[in-house]
């Protein structure tokens, strides 16, 4: 049987020409080296956590009753008094800040843990559960350290109790 891009005559010891989407394409081995580093993961862990937070964002901003333009209901500061379109039009204003927000921040957070984890992992030659728990308390810390000493501290605690149990129940066997 033939293959796009290989000839049927190909003898047991013949080189393989490359294929385009095969694993002896240097564009593929190019892709997956990029992948694989500590700057591949950094940035697709950012990339993926801006779209999980602005699908997150989005959601929780639909929720919520809780608009710049006051609760349903309240008197004065409130959207009932206006048309229908200029409503949806503040609604989605709101809904595109509040989901922008949110994928910001998971952005910055999942890049920030990656690399990180990521970093430690070179150093320590190692991929064990240790990795996830260092980074989680570093970015924690990082992430609260504007707030003082003790929230740092706090963070670095929370983040890295968070990361042992995801990392935990991740490296549980399957069962099948």
């Amino acid at each position: 049987m033939n293959f796009p891009g290989m000839s049927g005559n190909t003898t047991a010891g013949a080189a393989v020409p490359a294929v385009p989407g095969m694993d002896n394409d240097p564009g593929v081995k190019a892709m997956k080296a990029a992948m694989e580093s500590c700057a591949g993961k950094t940035v697709m862990s950012g990339v993926m956590g801006f779209g999980m937070g602005g699908l997150f964002g989005m959601f929780m901003a639909s929720m919520s009753y809780d608009t710049p333009y006051g609760s349903p209901g309240t008197p004065g500061n409130s959207l009932q008094g206006l048309p229908l379109r200029q409503q949806l039009k503040l609604g989605f204003k709101d809904m595109g800040t509040r989901s922008y927000s949110m994928a910001r921040n998971f952005g910055k957070v999942g890049a920030l843990f990656s690399g990180i984890e990521c970093g430690i992992e070179g150093l320590r030659a190692k991929n064990d559960l240790a990795n996830g728990v260092a980074a989680g308390c570093l970015t924690g810390g990082i992430l609260a350290k504007n707030a003082g000493p003790q929230a740092a501290a706090g963070g670095c605690v929370a983040f890295a109790a968070f990361s042992a149990a995801i990392d935990a129940y991740m490296r549980q066997p399957s069962d099948e």
